[in-house]
């Protein structure tokens, strides 16, 4: 009976795998449990008296205000065809050198990224508007491919990311019951901001990583990575296409960081800049805007579901006992902290395979993310190593979600096979930036404690 709670773990992703709705599995799956536990007398229902509470606190929670906002924006901007320009003013820029093209993908990649911070979405526009121009250009479908699916990842480490926003919150309660447990009369706090700011230095990491590998092969390769016949253009219509965006997002980060606008703030700003920079590009109306708002209230439903579904499968969890096992398991591991956090970070990476990064935030970190802080792990570095593993789990073949995403999106011409290639440089390099943060958590934690 002591291990009721790994087994209400197994049959949940047993039950995500086999395609079933995730909210309703997480709540109806820990609802069974826990009606089986009552009835077998090992189960205490006094656990589930707390999940008004719980809901009530979800809803009024101001941070997690920011993830429609972030929605909204990052919608509006993929409809006003802020992407489209972009690219096209950087391939005209890079696209005469070999690779050029496929450092523009990166360049406009990173700055979707930093828009809209939803992966699926990079991915499938990227695919569409860069995927056939590269191949027209000459680029090897494997390069292609695994460009456009790794620059698509980017959303989730370059803020503003919902990844962020989300660990952010978790990571914050986590830590306040780390070290209420460890009995700190006055605990310490992180937000979301502090994960944007600490998120910075690695997610410029890896844009440099990418751009030259992207550099070694076109000069090892020439063939996989020609110039492109575009006629380049002026300083002044480079500018033209990326001053809006570029506007936008640092007035989001820039107010983040200066702690002159919380994240849930500077949400808000960063929905209206981009309403309006899709009205002054005439792509804005009526219909548009109704659709724009309809698909963010899909989006945001969604999330709040799982979130509320996360709520009680974490109840009963811990009323099976499964946060004290998990202890008991991390403490007898050999070589104390460093080997959990492995053991973690495998997990997740393992999970990302089968369940989104929706799910493994507010399903497992809240499950392993006090233990670890209580451990002495620093949680702005844990938040981040979770959001780049996150990001390499959304890479690896054959699960990952990216690759569902270009392949759905991709010609005939472009074989599956030669995606799954494409990308394993790209995980190499993802995975090289985790090493880099293991043994560095400086590029972590460095300039949030600069600019506390």
């Amino acid at each position: 009976m002591e291990y009721l709670s790994l087994y209400l773990f197994l049959a949940v992703c047993l039950l995500l795998m086999l395609g079933y709705p995730v909210a309703f599995t997480l709540a109806g799956t820990a609802l069974v449990f826990a009606v089986g536990g009552v009835l077998g007398g090992v189960f205490d229902a006094g656990f589930l008296s707390a999940l008004p509470g719980r809901i009530y606190g979800t809803i009024n929670n101001t941070t997690l205000i920011a993830v429609p906002l972030f929605i909204l924006m990052g919608n509006i901007l993929e409809k006003s065809r802020v992407a489209e320009e972009l690219l096209d003013s950087m391939a005209r820029v890079f696209g005469g050198v070999r690779g050029g093209l496929g450092i523009s993908v990166v360049v406009v990649g990173m700055f979707l990224a930093a828009s809209t911070g939803i992966v699926g979405a990079t991915v499938v526009t990227m695919g569409l508007l860069s995927l056939p121009s590269m191949l027209r250009s000459g680029y090897s479908p494997s390069l292609a491919a695994g460009t456009i699916c790794a620059t698509g990842t980017l959303g989730q480490i370059i803020p503003p990311s919902i990844v962020l926003v989300m660990l952010g919150d978790i990571l914050s309660n986590a830590y306040q019951q780390a070290q209420l447990k460890m009995h700190v009369l006055n605990p310490k706090t992180i937000s979301v901001g502090d994960l944007f700011v600490g998120a910075l230095v690695p997610g410029l990491v890896l844009i440099g990583l990418y751009i030259l590998y992207l550099m070694v092969m076109a000069r090892l390769k020439p063939e996989s990575a020609p110039p492109s016949n575009l006629e380049p253009i002026g300083a002044v219509q480079v500018l033209r296409g990326l001053a809006p965006p570029l506007l936008l997002i640092s007035v989001v980060l820039g107010s983040i960081m200066a702690g002159v606008a919380t994240p849930t703030e500077a949400a808000g700003i960063g929905a209206i800049g981009a309403l309006l920079l899709a009205y002054a590009k005439g792509q804005m109306n009526l219909a548009r805007l109704r659709d724009t708002v309809q698909n963010t209230l899909e989006v945001t439903c969604m999330v709040f579901m799982i979130l509320i579904g996360a709520a009680v499968f974490s109840l009963v969890f811990r009323g099976f006992g499964g946060e004290e096992l998990i202890h008991a398991f991390f403490n007898t591991l050999p070589g104390g902290i460093a080997t959990a956090t492995l053991v973690v970070m495998l997990l997740i990476f393992l999970l990302g395979f089968i369940l989104d990064f929706i799910e493994i935030t507010f399903v497992v970190v809240p499950i392993v993310g006090p233990i670890l802080l209580g451990m002495g792990v620093d949680p702005i570095w844990l938040g981040i190593m979770i959001a780049v593993n996150l990001q390499t789990s959304f890479l690896t073949p054959p699960f990952g979600f990216a690759l569902f995403y270009l392949r759905g999106v991709a010609p005939s011409s472009v074989s599956t096979g030669a995606i799954y290639r494409g990308v394993v440089p790209f995980i190499l390099l993802q995975l090289t930036l985790l090493l880099a943060l293991w043994f560095w958590p400086q590029m972590a934690t460095w300039l949030p404690a600069v600019l506390k």
